[in-house]
């Protein structure tokens, strides 16, 4: 296990799989996750000599600043309402 998580195209797999369960259950919840994954694969892939201790501190920094990145710029803004003009069933 040690030696899969020293490899970058293992984080990178984990990127997109985690990418692809986002566009499956959307609200930006495994995005952060999947940016952070990616990240921390192009920092293996560069040669940056961590642990796998080391390694998933670096996924889980990168991955929370990554989903309060999302969360600021993509999420409802403070006192923002969703309103709703038209049905799903109203014919257009």
């Amino acid at each position: 296990m040690e030696t899969l998580a020293a490899t970058w195209w293992a984080w990178v797999i984990l990127g997109f799989a985690l990418g692809v369960l986002e566009i499956m259950v959307p609200g930006f919840i495994f995005l952060g996750f999947a940016i952070g994954a990616v990240l921390t694969g192009i920092l293996v892939g560069i040669g940056i000599p961590a642990g796998v201790p080391a390694l998933v501190l670096i996924f889980a920094v990168v991955s929370i600043a990554a989903w309060l990145v999302l969360r600021r710029t993509m999420g409802v803004r403070e006192g923002q309402v969703k309103i709703w003009d038209r049905d799903i069933n109203d014919n257009p």
